[in-house]
């Protein structure tokens, strides 16, 4: 994409009421604009990101089993009634009425309605198990919005949802989920400690979250250091195996957020092990059993003719959250430092004199070859002063920057400079494409 015909609204000042670094680097880099308390539109910038992140998303809940479909963001409120949790939910929940007084609701989650589907459809065990999943922007009235996208009224969130015949196969299902998360979260660039949780309104007697350390983070979280070190379980998972043993890797060790602390367990950690800060939820995840089955007579035929209700858990994942929780964990004092698997463009390419003959044809073949090589580039052609340039493309943080000027061409040569080291190289172009594609 070339710079000059792009729409990128970038801005030297800090917001005054963007209290933490997500939300001011977003909105000086133009990735949002706010249009109220907690709403966003995101712009072409933040977009790229969104998408990505979404992609990473669906392509480790294929893997894991997930079937991919699309649920609407208005609800009957008559499934919520159904379930008992349509005057339980509280404010945060926004009810509406059509022009023939029926109540609806713009969705928070989903429970209701994937119960609804399944129960529509799914008669039998043979059909089990069975896990459905979308990508879709939720609505929640927030007394207090606050932090960005980090706790925005609007936000984009994938659920999944699964069905089981046992609690033996849902507490599998789970693990498939809690795997499927972790290799998620890695390729992102994020390290995501999964905690035991609270429940809260979804309800079960088992919920992890996946939380990001971050000095802004919300809640306070506990946890061995020792959990850091671990990889993820890798794509070369077999998620048609027993991944229990993934999973106990990281339960064995102790990790809680507050609300299920316990202070004497935390104190059998070696102090120097011991980590007390402050997390960002990126990823929850619950098993809560026949709770929504039972009450919505969501059942399937056993083997042996008798009727049971499925056993459920639940799998979410905030979006557009993570765009913001990224940034978080990802900056330095001159802007974003995106991790290439979700930067909005993996390299940056600087022509130093676009009215240059010489230079602009070398720019733009080179724009050319590293589009060949199937990468995403953010071409700037514009004729602005050079510290000007090189400051934008650090704001935004792409991965790489190329630089195209007389000195280079003359010695066969482009400047490759490293976001996150600040490592700057002189090579031939080639060369150059091939490192970016190698990250």
């Amino acid at each position: 994409m070339r710079l000059t015909r792009y729409f990128l609204p970038v801005s030297k000042d800090v917001p005054a009421d963007a209290a933490i670094v997500s939300h001011q680097l977003m909105l000086r880099t133009g990735m949002v604009r706010q249009n109220g308390a907690g709403i966003y539109t995101w712009l072409p910038l933040g977009f790229r990101v969104l998408q990505k992140i979404e992609q990473i998303v669906r392509e480790e809940m294929n893997r894991a089993g997930a079937i991919e479909l699309l649920m609407p963001t208005i609800q009957q409120a008559e499934l919520w009634q159904e379930s008992g949790r349509y005057d339980d939910y509280g404010k945060e929940m926004l009810r509406i009425t059509d022009r023939h007084e029926r109540e609806m609701l713009f969705g928070p989650t989903n429970e209701e309605l994937i119960t609804d589907v399944f129960r529509s459809y799914v008669k039998s065990y043979k059909a089990l198990p069975l896990n459905l999943y979308h990508t879709q922007w939720k609505f929640r009235d927030e007394i207090r919005p606050r932090f960005g996208v980090m706790r925005g009224r609007e936000f984009l969130m994938k659920d999944a949802y699964s069905f089981d015949l046992t609690e033996e196969g849902a507490r599998a299902s789970y693990n498939q989920m809690f795997c499927a998360y972790l290799n998620a979260f890695d390729r992102m660039g994020l390290t995501a400690i999964p905690m035991q949780a609270d429940t809260g309104p979804i309800g079960g007697d088992l919920s992890h979250e996946f939380i990001i350390l971050a000095d802004t983070g919300e809640s306070a979280v506990f946890c061995d250091k020792a959990m850091l070190d671990l990889p993820a379980p890798g794509l070369d998972l077999d998620f048609d195996g027993d991944v229990s043993g993934e999973v106990a890797k990281r339960t064995d060790f102790y990790a809680a957020t507050e609300e299920k602390h316990d202070e004497a367990e935390f104190g059998k950690i070696p102090t120097d092990r011991q980590v007390s800060a402050r997390g960002i939820e990126v990823g929850h995840i619950f098993f809560f059993g026949t709770k929504y089955s039972k009450a919505m007579n969501a059942t399937v035929q056993t083997a042996d003719g008798e009727t049971v209700p499925v056993q459920m858990g639940s799998y979410g994942i905030g979006v557009s959250r993570l765009v913001g929780g990224i940034i978080e964990a990802c900056h330095d004092e001159n802007g974003i430092v995106w991790p290439q698997s979700v930067a909005p463009f993996e390299v940056g390419l600087i022509s130093m004199r676009p009215k240059d003959e010489t230079v602009a044809k070398v720019a733009d073949d080179a724009y050319e070859a590293l589009q060949q090589a199937g990468l995403d580039v953010l071409y700037d052609d514009t004729e602005e002063r050079p510290g000007s340039k090189f400051n934008r493309m650090d704001l935004i943080g792409l991965p790489w920057q190329i630089v195209i000027g007389p000195r280079g061409i003359e010695n066969g040569v482009v400047e490759l400079k490293n976001r996150k080291s600040g490592e700057k190289t002189e090579l031939p172009l080639a060369e150059a494409i091939e490192k970016v594609k190698a990250g």
